[in-house]
């Protein structure tokens, strides 16, 4: 039974997308058996796996609208082993159209529910909000990974998405869980962004993930060939570091035990 992950921040450019998309491809190429959920109207993660957004015809919309069967609409990605269910801008609606569902928080842990056993791990890419899709995400996931950019305003924010956190795990989901704190965007020549890694750890300690993922072109490109970074460029430092986050989560969740001397050096 798949472990559900969401990615959530409601401060928007810290790298959900990126690492939705990285983190699952990682996971793929350490043979876990994974599927991406774009719960965010801009369908960045469809795109960014390679699929185009204009030829969608059914998405996540139809499943939480209409009881579409997710079966139907999961689509097979150029990595094996990695899955998708697509976005699409009419997402923006379905919020609307949600509210007199019953149980409505809890639509989108219905769906999965139709799916869990077919996959190792799920991540849901949410959209930069705490909406009710955010909400039904939250309370559809074992956990929530936690990205953080290493810039001037990253605690900024963080606070009420942590109080939403203890409402969803106080009213909907008491086994909810954080993940971890993923740090993004790190550039080791800013003073900047060491100080906000320090204050990350000072904040949080163990629950940091130890990978940090730098500042990278290939990782900056690799969406518009919509490509995963480990596809379109194996070697490059975003490929290792997401590699690197991939065995951490899988350490994390005792699937394997890693020797730090057989980690991707980077």
């Amino acid at each position: 039974m798949a472990k559900v992950i969401a990615l959530a921040n409601q401060k928007g450019g810290v790298g959900k997308t990126t690492t939705a998309i990285n983190l699952a491809a990682s996971l793929a190429v350490l043979e876990k058996k994974v599927l991406i959920l774009d719960a965010d109207p801009q369908a960045n993660a469809t795109s960014g796996t390679g699929f185009d957004i204009r030829a969608i015809k059914t998405s996540i919309y139809e499943c939480l609208v209409d009881d579409q069967d997710p079966k139907n609409i999961i689509l097979n990605s150029d990595i094996e082993g990695l899955d998708l269910i697509p976005s699409h801008i009419d997402l923006v609606g379905a919020e609307i159209e949600m509210l007199n569902k019953q149980n409505r928080e809890y639509v989108l842990k219905n769906v999965i529910e139709k799916i869990k056993d077919d996959y190792d791990y799920i991540l849901i890419d949410c959209s930069p909000s705490l909406g009710l899709i955010t909400v039904n995400a939250l309370t559809a996931a074992d956990s929530v990974l936690i990205p953080v950019q290493c810039e001037y305003f990253a605690l900024e924010g963080l606070g009420k998405l942590l109080n939403t956190i203890k409402i969803i795990q106080s009213r909907l989901n008491k086994e909810l869980e954080i993940e971890g704190f993923l740090l993004t965007m790190y550039d080791p020549r800013l003073r900047l962004s060491n100080q906000v890694v320090d204050e990350v750890k000072k904040h949080f300690q163990d629950m940091v993930f130890e990978t940090i993922i730098q500042r990278n072109i290939k990782l900056s490109e690799s969406p518009s060939y919509g490509k995963p970074v480990v596809l379109y460029d194996a070697s490059s430092k975003g490929s290792v570091n997401y590699l690197n986050l991939a065995r951490e989560v899988l350490q994390k969740n005792d699937e394997t035990k890693i020797a730090n001397a057989e980690k991707v050096v980077e």
